[in-house]
């Protein structure tokens, strides 16, 4: 960063001290990963400096030969990977994507339906807080009481409310998706099936959890999280979405430019192309199996120590844990693992009593430490550090007399913390297993 030093010493030292930050705690929130040093390169690349509105062949701008290349090949390689016959690499982000895909194949008022955010469903899957759900006519499904996806439940509802796009993928589910029970009940209502797989596209890719491609008319998903890409989205058209729409692909393209968007960013996209070839080899293939065996360990572990994982375990990178008979909130805890190093983030369990920002459980996973290098055998220090951890808070409220309302106050999280001298000790340890696995420059 020699240039940067030099001109900007303060956002120099700020990045050197994030990279430090994370070279130091484990990173463990499902959706945060590591790139290689490969898509950072080309992310950082001069590439930011072109504006290329409109697509490949097609731009509004002079100068666009070598971009329409990159943009061209990171399709390519995406249509490879994946095994669809459209794709558009141009959405900024995950929640664009989603919004571009929606507007692609309804109108407004029409009805979507999506998992209720608090059961693990994402925001832009109709939640009510999000746009979506002022747009659209927005229909939720739930979970069972154990956490899983009850599809007749879904049948159901679809069968009332009759909609014209149905969600399936999620942000806060560890279980496998049953993408053709979701398709079967898309076309018993006529709907479009559109999948979310930002958070499993890796697995996808991998070979690690089924591919949504045989059932799904449209597919959306970022392009960090699992596939270790720079932050960036997708949206796939399958043969099957061909099948129900010839015109699925320029609907898409349309909605995507110019229908939400300007310019792409064309850094961002070369990025996507580097990380799309490194998932097409047998090393990406070993390593998100990896993710998946370290989260199977890591959830085992847990549930020794009396960690209540939401379905009782997890199909794929991420677990969400139920904190109630801890006696800690999920802010509590999740503030106090950051403290000693593990870094993951309070999350809602289905039915949660408590509020978003105050919620009962946490959510992790492994992507981001399968990143650098850890196997099934060092999930089990991380699940010790965590129970000594919660014992350790948990003891120091119970001493100190607070109540379970009480931790809602900072002041009083913070005095906690202060009091809970086991902490330190843990963030040594925590400290130590980040030497033995350093971050890498490519996986």
């Amino acid at each position: 960063m020699k240039f940067l030093t030099k001109e900007d010493q303060q956002i120099a030292d700020l990045i050197v001290a994030e990279r430090k930050r994370q070279e130091e705690s484990l990173q463990m929130i499902p959706s945060e990963n590591t790139t290689s040093r490969a898509v950072e390169e080309a992310v950082g690349s001069s590439l930011g400096n072109k504006y290329s509105e409109g697509y490949p062949t097609k731009r509004f701008y002079q100068g666009q030969g070598i971009v329409d290349q990159i943009e061209i090949v990171t399709q390519n390689r995406a249509k490879a990977l994946f095994g669809v016959p459209h794709v558009n690499v141009q959405p900024y982000s995950g929640s664009p994507a989603n919004l571009e895909a929606y507007l692609a194949v309804a109108e407004p008022g029409d009805t979507i339906m999506g998992l209720v955010l608090s059961s693990g469903g994402h925001l832009t899957h109709g939640a009510q807080a999000s746009a979506t759900s002022r747009i659209f006519n927005s229909v939720q499904y739930n979970v069972t009481q154990g956490g899983f996806i009850d599809y007749e439940a879904v049948e159901l509802l679809a069968k009332k409310n009759k909609p014209k796009i149905i969600i399936a993928g999620f942000t806060a589910y560890p279980r496998t998706i049953d993408w053709k029970r979701f398709a079967a009940i898309a076309d018993k209502v006529g709907a479009y099936l559109i999948t979310d797989i930002a958070h499993i596209a890796g697995l996808v890719a991998g070979g690690a959890h089924p591919s949504p491609v045989p059932y799904a008319h449209i597919i959306t998903t970022t392009t960090h999280k699992s596939l270790r890409g720079p932050r960036g989205a997708m949206i796939m058209v399958t043969e099957r979405g061909l099948e129900k729409n010839p015109e699925l692909a320029n609907l898409i393209d349309k909605s995507v430019f110019p229908g939400a968007q300007g310019g792409p960013h064309m850094n961002t996209i070369a990025g996507i192309g580097v990380a799309l070839n490194e998932a097409s080899t047998k090393h990406f293939v070993k390593y998100v199996h990896q993710i998946v065996n370290n989260a199977k360990a890591l959830a085992a572990a847990l549930e020794k120590l009396d960690f209540q994982i939401v379905t009782g375990g997890t199909d794929n990178h991420l677990m969400v844990v139920d904190l109630r008979n801890k006696e800690l909130r999920g802010k509590t805890t999740a503030e106090a693992l950051e403290l000693v190093g593990i870094i993951l983030n309070y999350n809602t369990v289905p039915f949660d009593p408590n509020p978003p920002f105050s919620p009962s459980g946490i959510r992790l996973g492994t992507p981001g430490i399968t990143s650098r290098g850890m196997k099934e055998a060092d999930m089990k220090p991380i699940a010790k550090a965590m129970h000594e951890t919660v014992t350790a808070v948990a003891a120091t409220k119970k001493k100190l007399g607070f109540s379970y309302e009480d931790e809602r106050k900072k002041s009083v999280r913070i005095e906690l913390f202060e009091k809970t001298p086991e902490l330190k000790k843990i963030r040594k340890d925590i400290l130590a297993l980040c030497k033995k696995f350093p971050l890498l420059d490519s996986y």
